[in-house]
């Protein structure tokens, strides 16, 4: 295993596995409940605090806001940290009802808040849960309130005017599991493909040495050709004159193919010449690997 793990391949392995725990995190996957709704909606509310979350979601719309009804003596500070990645670039206001209003706790995650833009952050938090108290029994017309008060700070330019782009998680893990997929099937199949190649060209090459037939000596020749062209194909050609040689190749391969085919018709039995050919071919192809 730490041989495997040294070679290029197992270092590529381990990267793309890197690459997508990365991704994965990044997409949620490590996401509480709350983290994981606001990160593609704009309200979360627990169960029992009779809020419609869809009617709630049509209030806000696509402005950068986040709300979350909590039940009551929840830890709004918590809730806050909890989606401080899942709703980065909104304003988010935590509540949670009590006797006489609501508990609120603000916490701005719009870009800056925490250094050029502290004072807007600051204001923006202060004011965006004003007025809600009346309408603890009322969550939904509680959400109507906090949108006005953003609509406020917006035209006051203490907060952005511009639309929430929410990424929803779901694509991020399709991709970094389509990219550890194909990167792993495809490094697999050239790690396996090229062991097998060289078996067989091993193989080939012992047969051409044990043979005395010509025309087993000229078979042997032509797969080694045919082998080489499928390699270099794959292969990057850097210039244009080496694209122009390989094709050069592949085309006089093409015609030593059609000229021993006319020699097994007539029934030759001397192929020393056509050996040649496939040999001149195959350091033509050497030159170009």
């Amino acid at each position: 295993m730490r041989r495997w793990i040294a070679t290029p391949f197992g270092l590529a392995v381990l990267a793309c596995l890197v690459f997508a725990g990365w991704a994965a995190w990044s997409g949620g996957a490590l996401d509480g409940p709350i983290a994981r709704q606001v990160r593609t909606q704009s309200v979360y509310a627990d169960p029992g605090t009779g809020l419609d979350v869809a009617a709630a979601e049509r209030v806000i719309g696509n402005r950068r806001l986040v709300v979350i009804l909590l039940r009551p003596g929840a830890d709004l500070r918590d809730a806050c940290h909890a989606v401080r990645r899942a709703a980065a670039g909104t304003l988010v206001l935590v509540i949670s009802r009590k006797s006489d209003g609501y508990d609120r706790y603000g916490c701005s995650q719009l870009p800056g808040s925490g250094d050029e833009h502290f004072g807007d952050a600051f204001v923006a938090e202060s004011v965006i849960g004003e007025g809600i108290a009346p309408f603890a029994d009322r969550p939904l017309d509680a959400v109507k309130v906090i949108a006005v008060s953003y609509d406020k700070l917006a035209k006051a330019d203490v907060v952005p005017t511009d639309s929430r782009t929410i990424s929803p998680s779901l694509p991020r893990y399709l991709v970094a599991a389509a990219a550890l997929g194909s990167v792993l099937a495809g490094s697999a199949v050239l790690y396996f493909g090229a062991r097998r190649a060289g078996r067989l060209a091993a193989a080939r090459r012992e047969r051409r040495e044990q043979a005395t037939d010509g025309r087993t000596v000229l078979s042997a020749a032509m797969a080694a050709v045919a082998q080489q062209i499928v390699d270099l194909d794959g292969a990057p050609k850097r210039t244009k004159a080496a694209r122009q040689r390989f094709r050069a190749a592949a085309s006089d391969y093409s015609e030593l193919l059609e000229d021993i085919a006319a020699a097994d018709r007539r029934g030759a039995e001397d192929f020393t010449r056509l050996t040649e050919r496939a040999e001149r071919i195959g350091e033509r192809l050497r030159t170009l690997a």
